[in-house]
């Protein structure tokens, strides 16, 4: 493991800990993208009480990005033990050592002392909730995304190229995640990204693989959305960069 007093931001392994009960599933692919500019979501898990209706939204994703719903029953009725679950879970984490960074998706303020918790070791906590998280929460975390800003951040959507024969439609989902891999990516003099690193960005929403739209490779994939220019670098390696 990287000694995490020497681990950059970019080689963070992160764990992402979502409290279903305080999060919405509408914010995910936003959530992955910026947790993906950081580091590598090797750790991701979601806790609730997966009997409730409530969270059916969080069920149906949940295999899609390869999230691990963890089942936490409620002890007393109206009263979710979830926070409980996940605080535990996040310091079992903590003390094996594997984990550079963690990323926790909920609203809760329940969550103040574990993200103090985690910043006292030296690991940076970055905390993912509404407009309305209670304050104290937010200034516990590195840092704090409100998750609707995100959201209403993501760029114009692309055009959407022909579909390959053989490959599901190039759907506004993608479009969204190229344009946003592509902002997150480090951009040269002439605004151009590597075509590698937008990869990476892209992968953090795990539903993203270009054999589904009918490619063998990325650069086929991005070659065929006209709003983004492919060419070879100095280097020899493919850089791409967004028109319009």
């Amino acid at each position: 493991m990287t000694d995490r007093h020497e681990a950059s931001e970019h080689e963070l392994n992160i764990a992402l800990l979502i409290d279903a009960d305080n999060a919405s599933p509408e914010h995910l692919d936003e959530v992955l993208l910026v947790l993906g500019e950081l580091g590598t979501i090797n750790i991701r898990r979601a806790y609730g009480n997966w009997a409730k209706t409530s969270l059916k939204g969080w069920g149906n994703i949940t295999g899609m990005h390869s999230i691990v719903p963890m089942q936490q029953f409620d002890v007393i009725k109206g009263k979710s033990a979830t926070d409980m679950r996940m605080t535990i879970d996040a310091m079992d984490l903590l003390y094996r050592g594997h984990v550079d960074g963690f990323g926790i998706m909920s609203s809760d303020s329940d969550f103040l002392p574990l993200a103090q918790r985690i910043r006292e070791d030296g690991l940076p906590v970055y905390g993912f909730g509404t407009a309305k998280t209670p304050m104290s929460f937010q200034q516990a975390c590195t840092r704090f995304f409100d998750v609707a800003a995100l959201k209403n951040d993501k760029e114009e959507a692309l055009e959407a190229p022909p579909t390959p024969e053989g490959g599901r439609a190039v759907d506004a989902e993608l479009l969204q995640v190229l344009g946003a891999a592509f902002k997150a990516s480090k951009r040269d003099e002439e605004g151009y990204a590597s075509l590698s690193e937008m990869g990476q960005r892209a992968k953090a929403v795990s539903s993203f693989a270009v054999r589904n739209y009918g490619f063998t490779r990325l650069s086929d994939l991005i070659k065929a959305v006209p709003n983004f220019d492919v060419k070879t670098g100095v280097d020899g390696r493919l850089v791409v960069k967004r028109l319009r």
